[in-house]
């Protein structure tokens, strides 16, 4: 017995001496550590900056390490709903289609150290990240608050010899001005416009689309729809937009046109406040830019809200751990580094009161984050409601579609209609089944 005694208290000496020497040494013992998996996209810079400021939450919380998978848009939009919905998902992840995923999104509220400070700071955007019915859940925050608007090559105007329309000029006023300057400086797309259904909603709504009833059930297909359908469709059959853009991909898949606006072919570019940074990164003093505000249609001059939140995932093994990395990013100090190095709107009310200093951009991209930040008071309710619609993707994927089908000339704009209504009432059906 003694023998055995004499062994143990040599070997927890033997023990403490190793660990005084690793520790004098630097070399250290790693304490037990959770691994966090966040999937990540980035418009411009923003990868970079949610990097720096997770190593810097590291080195405060050694027990938890966060790998930052970043990966491309299309990713998000095709391949995460996938996962998410075979429990293969990550713990963390930084969404858009906030509704359609709310399925899927965590609670965070019992774990977070103040839920009044979310509610208070965040709260009119987390209704976009809850299922229908549900009131109090606090499932993220938004890493950016969007606004959809045109870009504009001043620069083309210029050497056009063009004047550029006024701050409340129409669709048809910009229509006419950019064809002008496309055809005096040779520029292959007077009007560029993302092939995306959240896209054309900003002028749709613009021109009086009221998207739902009464009782807030979708009823896409009104005037004011079949007004910016026209539009859309005129435009690409006289001139003013190409279909070499639109006509390139098919079914719902997105298709930008930053590059060519990056590389001057562009007049004017319907895109968002999410392009600025990019723009300031990449445009340099090659030509001067400018952001304008969102052209007015009958109804209004709305555009559409959007943006993007970093959500906990359901079915993370660590849901307090999350609560801990979503805590440390959504506070005011840090949130506000992340917006200002970002270049965005915050979707944050306190700082969007008390206002960002983006010290490192260029009075160019200061100048269009302040025409975004103005055009969110025009924003119409109705676009507000479309955006937080837990089915908005199936009105938006269903309107691309069928609206790129019409434009390539596969299908009449008569038979689009007809199509998109009959596409959102099959889709909505399947998804009341599960």
């Amino acid at each position: 017995m003694r023998a055995v005694i004499r062994r143990a208290i040599g070997a927890s000496l033997l023990t403490a001496c190793l660990l005084a020497l690793t520790a004098s040494l630097g070399i250290g013992v790693a304490a037990a550590q959770t691994t966090l998996r966040m999937t990540w996209y980035s418009d411009g810079n923003e990868g970079e900056v949610m990097a720096d400021l997770l190593r810097r939450f590291e080195d405060k919380h050694p027990d938890i390490h966060v790998v930052l998978d970043q990966v491309p848009f299309k990713a998000i939009n095709e391949n995460l709903p996938v996962q998410l919905a075979s429990g293969q998902g990550p713990d963390i992840a930084r969404v858009a289609d906030m509704g359609g995923l709310a399925r899927y999104m965590l609670d965070l509220r019992p774990y977070l150290k103040d839920a009044a400070y979310w509610e208070a700071n965040y709260g009119p955007f987390l209704q976009w990240m809850r299922v229908p019915g549900d009131t109090s859940s606090i499932p993220g925050f938004m890493t950016q608050l969007t606004v959809t608007g045109p870009f504009v090559n001043k620069t083309l105007f210029e050497q056009a010899g063009v004047a550029m329309p006024g701050p409340k000029a129409t669709w048809e006023n910009w229509a006419k001005a950019t064809k002008e300057v496309a055809a005096k400086v040779q520029a292959p797309f007077p009007i560029a416009f993302d092939r995306s259904g959240h896209r054309f909603f900003g002028m749709a709504i613009s021109e009086g689309a009221a998207v739902f009833d009464d009782k807030g059930n979708p009823a896409v297909i009104d005037d004011g729809f079949k007004r910016a359908a026209k539009l859309i469709f005129d435009w690409h059959n006289s001139g003013v937009m190409s279909k070499e853009l639109w006509g390139s991909v098919a079914g719902a898949t997105y298709r930008g046109a930053n590059e060519e606006f990056k590389n001057a072919q562009v007049v004017m570019y319907e895109s968002g406040s999410w392009q600025i940074s990019q723009f300031d990164k990449t445009i340099g003093a090659a030509f001067d830019w400018v952001a304008v505000p969102t052209p007015c249609g009958p109804a209004n001059c709305s555009g559409m809200p959007g943006g993007a939140a970093l959500v906990g995932i359901k079915s993370t093994k660590h849901p307090e751990e999350v609560a801990r990395v979503l805590d440390y990013l959504a506070s005011e100090d840090v949130v506000a580094e992340f917006y200002a190095r970002s270049l965005f709107v915050p979707g944050h009310l306190g700082l969007a009161r008390k206002g960002l200093d983006y010290k490192d951009a260029s009075p160019v991209a200061n100048a269009a984050l302040k025409v975004f930040s103005d055009g969110v008071n025009q924003l119409a309710p109705a676009a507000n409601q479309l955006q937080g619609y837990p089915a908005s993707r199936v009105i938006l994927n269903a309107v691309i579609s069928r609206l790129g089908q019409a434009v390539s000339g596969e299908i009449t704009l008569d038979d689009s209609y007809k199509r998109i209504a009959g596409d959102i009432e099959q889709q909505l059906a399947e998804r009341n089944k599960k």
